[in-house]
Parts: structure tokens; C-alpha cells; sequence
């Protein structure tokens, strides 16, 4: 890919096959509106159902492969991922508006995954223990769930569809694989080369439409033994009640309202760049993104001064632009959203402290300065999802109230503290209600080898991510045998 280069024809990959669709869509570049990046068919609920039948058929003997096989696929993939990551992160950074430079970090966090699960597939896993009985042998192994319906979103799409993708493969099940609309092209960029690695028809499948139509099919199925949704909470709800009631597996990720703790004896400088990182860095549109910020009152306007200032001195531009801090957001409707947060934030009386303005580029792009406010707990800034380049501070008298604040929310993603005290961040990390927490770090930002997910609404089902994958992608076998 190059700038400026349309791609046309992005087709569904089912059963082996590329296919057109009866109507089609366009993804525009959210740095300048005046490139399309993509036209891809929007797959029918018949397309739907014929990859689900193409996975389902496929399943006997995919999920009776030897873990060599599934690891040298994986690992064919991986490499691929690493060779190009140049290439593939142009066009994300196209068609996403990341920073060229994380967009290609990102590409190659997709190919370190795919390697990861290579490995994954070799060391496979299994107990054997004593029985309570004498002469009987009892083995624990596990076994492949059946056919995965993957539905990622559109903030990381080429990371997060390799997370759900390639433990799904590894472990012996089959995908059918809906990206979002938003991002086609990098949800055809990846199936392409995952098309080339060697799998037998059906083993993977490429469905693109909407979650309305496509989604749905994939999640109301029989055919479909797991779902792994990222996604609004609002969402999320939906999947779990569809999927659920026929007695699916289920994962879900959906968000949350991450809180970053700065207490009194922390470096404020270091607690800045956490803050600025955690909470602005992708316009917020991260999951784990520290949409709250809890300031010891010591320390408040200190943390409040510096934070502006370092506010005011990020560069805002086209995401392919050198130097660029922050680029774009994605799409007209996260722009307006973000903006209408920053009307309710001035309505219910929180005090501005920077951005929140549109913003004109050398091209027309979804700009936006970068917004804070100093916020009461009962704002709704302060208690609801953005997803946006949008913060607010919350005053803490001390750590206990600190930490009450960080859990007076329905969210449990991520959650972070700066202190330089061992016995706080001890304390916190025991403390703070959510499913990770982060010492002197920014809320976003994860290894892929370590387990993620979060508590309460952020989410529910097994773990993404690592070993603890295996808890989703497959199911547990007990066997008994008189020796």
C-alpha cells in the first residue's frame, strides 16, 4: 500500500474463496476525507451463514491436526506480519488516523502474536493425576471448543483480531471473522495473508458488513460454539443475551472508566507523561485509555499546570505527518461525540482547563484539540465511557479517598497509581477493583503474552491474551482408565 492508493475489490474470504457481495462500502482516510482507502463488499446474512457452514464442516479435521501443523501455519503468518510491518502499518495509520509510528508498532505486535501462538500450539497442555481409586489413571486434556465467531472493533485492527485469531487457530478451532466497517481494508490485509498460510478451506473465513446484519448472524448461529466480542458495553449486552441463551461460550471486553491515581509523593513530571500517554495518546480510543485522573490535593494544581502545559505543546496532525503526537479521529461521528462531551462537560459546571476546540489541517481530517477539566465525582465526564481525546481530575483529600474514587465506577478494566511508595502501590494493586493494574505506568499499554480483560462491566468470560486464552478456545476433558 501507498498514500494516496485506492484499494478496490476487498471481498469476503469464505470457504476458501474471495467473494463480492451485493452491496458495497467505502473507508475513507480520517486525515483526509478526500481519499477513500478502501471499497469492500458488505457481506449478507447468506454469506454469513455459508462461512459459518464452511467452518463447521472444516472442523473435524482441522481440530485433528498435529500441533506442528497449527504452529507452522501460525508461525507462517507471524512471519509474514514482521516482514511487512512497514507496509501494513501505512495502511492502518490510513485508515485508522494512529501515528504512523505506533501504527506500525501495532502491525508488528500482530505478527509477535501470531509467533507467540505458534509456540502455543507445540506446548499444547495436559495432567495426569492419581485416582482416589487403586489401578485407575485419570487424565485431564483439552480439546478445541468447535467454530470461534471473532467480532473485533475498530481502535486496534490488526492487534486485537490477531489476539482473538491466532489462539483460536492454535488451540484446532475454526473462524469466521467480522472487523468492523470502519476498517475493511486492514481486516482484509490481514485475511489475505492468512489466506496464503496454508490452511484448508473453511479453517478461516472473512465476513465484512455490519454488526446489525453480520454480527448478528454470527452471534444468533448454532453453528457458532464460541463468540469473542470487543466492543461498547452496550454491545457487549446484546452478544451476551443472544449467545448465552443458546448456551455459547462467551468473551467479552468492553471498555471501561480507567482511573490514573497520582498521590502527594509521586514525580510529578513522570505522573504527567503517564497521564498524557494513558489518556491522549490514540484520542483516547483505547479500551484501557485514563480517562480519570486522581490527584492528591497536595499535589492537584502542580499535576493540573503541568498537565496543560504539556496539553498545549502536542502537535496535532495528519497521521502519516513526521512529529506527529496525535492524529485524528477516526470517523465525522467520534468527532462530534467528543465534542458534544466537552458541551455536557461545560453544562454540568466542570471547569475547562484546555482543548476541546476542532481543529483545521493543510487537509481535511476529524481534528481535535486535546480536552481537560477539573470534574466532580457525580459528572458525567467523570462516571461515563468517552472514548475520546477528552480527561478529567478528579481532587482526592488522600490515598484512601484516592482509591475509593478509583473504584466508585461500574467499569473494571485498568487501573493506574504514581506514587513512589511501596506500601500504596502494594495496597493498590490488592485493592483497586479491576482486572490490571498499573505502578508508575500509563493505564494503556499491555504485554500480549500476559492475560487482559477486566471486572464488573468491562467485562465477562475467560481471559484474552497468553496461556489464559486456552481457558476460552477450549473446552476440558476428564477421562477415567482401569490400568
Amino acid at each position: 500500500m501507498i498514500h494516496g492508493e485506492i484499494h478496490q475489490n476487498v471481498r469476503q474470504y469464505i470457504n476458501g474463496r474471495w467473494e463480492t457481495s451485493a452491496t458495497t462500502g467505502v473507508s475513507a482516510n480520517p486525515s483526509d476525507t478526500s481519499e477513500v482507502v478502501a471499497e469492500y463488499a458488505r457481506a449478507d446474512r447468506r454469506q454469513v451463514e455459508s462461512a459459518i457452514r464452511a467452518a463447521a464442516d472444516a472442523f473435524s479435521h482441522w481440530s485433528h491436526s498435529t500441533p506442528q501443523r497449527r504452529a507452522d501455519v501460525l508461525d507462517r503468518i507471524g512471519t509474514e506480519l514482521l516482514a511487512r510491518k512497514d507496509e501494513l502499518g501505512l495502511l492502518l495509520a490510513r485508515e485508522v488516523g494512529k501515528t504512523l509510528p505506533e501504527a506500525v508498532a501495532e502491525a508488528a505486535r500482530a505478527g509477535q502474536v501470531f509467533k507467540f501462538f505458534a509456540g502455543e500450539a507445540l506446548r499444547g497442555g495436559g495432567e495426569n493425576m492419581a485416582s482416589l481409586r487403586a489401578g485407575v489413571q485419570v487424565d485431564v486434556t483439552r480439546e478445541p471448543v468447535g467454530v470461534a465467531g471473532l467480532i473485533t472493533p475498530w481502535n486496534s485492527p490488526l492487534a486485537v483480531p490477531a489476539t482473538k485469531i491466532a489462539p483460536a487457530l492454535a488451540h484446532g478451532n475454526c473462524v469466521v471473522f467480522k472487523p468492523a466497517e470502519l476498517v475493511p481494508a486492514c481486516g482484509w490485509a490481514l485475511a489475505e495473508i492468512i489466506s496464503r498460510a496454508a490452511l484448508p478451506a473453511g479453517v478461516f473465513n472473512l465476513v465484512m458488513g455490519s454488526g446489525r446484519e453480520a454480527g448478528q448472524a454470527l452471534v444468533d448461529s448454532p453453528l457458532v460454539d464460541a463468540v469473542s466480542f470487543t466492543g461498547s458495553a452496550r454491545n457487549g449486552e446484546r452478544v451476551l443475551q443472544a449467545a448465552a441463551a443458546r448456551r455459547a461460550k462467551v468473551q467479552l471486553e468492553m471498555g471501561g472508566k480507567n482511573a490514573l491515581v497520582v498521590l502527594a509523593d509521586a514525580d510529578i513530571d513522570h505522573a504527567v507523561d503517564c497521564a498524557v500517554q494513558g489518556a491522549y495518546f490514540s484520542n483516547g480510543q483505547r479500551c484501557t485509555a485514563s480517562s480519570r485522573l486522581i490527584v492528591e490535593a497536595a499535589v492537584h494544581d502542580a499535576f493540573v499546570s503541568r498537565l496543560r502545559e504539556r496539553l498545549k505543546a502536542l502537535k496535532i496532525g495528519h497521521a502519516l505527518e513526521r512529529g506527529v503526537d496525535v492524529g485524528p479521529l477516526v470517523d465525522e461521528e467520534r468527532l462530534a461525540r467528543s465534542l458534544a462531551w466537552v458541551g455536557i462537560a461545560r453544562e454540568e459546571g466542570a471547569e475547562h482547563v484546555w482543548g476541546g476546540e476542532p481543529l483545521q489541517r493543510a487537509t481535511a481530517g476529524h481534528y481535535m484539540s486535546p480536552a481537560l477539566f477539573l470534574a466532580q465525582p457525580g459528572h458525567r465526564i467523570a462516571r461515563e465511557e468517552i472514548f475520546g481525546p477528552l480527561a478529567c481530575v478528579l481532587r482526592a483529600a488522600d490515598y484512601d479517598e484516592a482509591l475509593a474514587l478509583c473504584n466508585d465506577t461500574s467499569s473494571g478494566l485498568s487501573a493506574g497509581i504514581c506514587t513512589n511508595s511501596l506500601k500504596h502501590a502494594m495496597h493498590f494493586r490488592r485493592h483497586a477493583e479491576v482486572g490490571m493494574t498499573m505502578v508508575n505506568l500509563p493505564t494503556a499499554g499491555v504485554d500480549f503474552h500476559a492475560p487482559f480483560g477486566g471486572r464488573k462491566g468491562s467485562g465477562y468470560g475467560p481471559r484474552e491474551q497468553g496461556r489464559h486464552a486456552a481457558e476460552f478456545y477450549t473446552t476440558v476433558k476428564t477421562g477415567y482408565m482401569l490400568a
